[in-house]
C-alpha cells in the first residue's frame, strides 16, 4: 500500500475513535468500542472500519453497528472538520471477528481451573 493511504488510514482511525468515544452521547454506545483497523480505498470514496467491541451478545453487537451506521452523517461531518481529505468517504462499520475471538479465548482461559505448580 502507498504511504499516502497508510497515513490516511491511521489518521481516520484516530479521528473515528475520538468521535465515537468523546463526541457521541448515545447510551447504546456505552460499552467499550475501539477501532481496530481502517481501510480507505485509493480514491477516498469508501472506508471500511473494523471495530473491536467488548460485548458477547450478538443482538447487542448488531445494535451497536446499526447505531454507528445510522450516525454516519454525524461521524462524517465531524471527520471532515478534523481531517483534510479530497472527499470524506462513505463509512461502513463491521465487527472485527479476530478481536471477538480473542475476547472469547481470554474469557475461556480465565475460567480454567489450572492448579499452580508448587516448587
Amino acid at each position: 500500500m502507498s504511504t499516502r493511504i497508510d497515513r490516511a488510514n491511521s489518521e481516520i482511525q484516530r479521528c473515528i475513535a475520538d468521535i465515537i468515544q468523546n463526541k457521541m452521547n448515545d447510551p447504546r454506545l456505552k460499552t467499550l468500542i475501539y477501532v481496530s483497523e481502517v481501510n480507505v480505498t485509493p480514491d477516498f470514496k469508501y472506508c471500511k472500519i473494523k471495530l473491536g467491541i467488548d460485548e458477547e451478545n450478538k443482538v447487542k453487537l448488531d445494535e451497536i453497528v446499526k447505531t454507528l451506521q445510522k450516525s454516519e452523517g454525524f461521524i462524517k461531518r465531524e471527520l471532515a472538520e478534523m481531517v483534510k481529505m479530497p472527499q470524506v468517504p462513505k463509512l461502513t462499520f463491521v465487527v472485527d471477528k479476530g478481536t471477538q475471538a480473542t475476547i472469547r479465548i481470554n474469557e475461556i482461559l480465565k475460567n480454567l481451573n489450572i492448579p499452580k505448580d508448587e516448587e
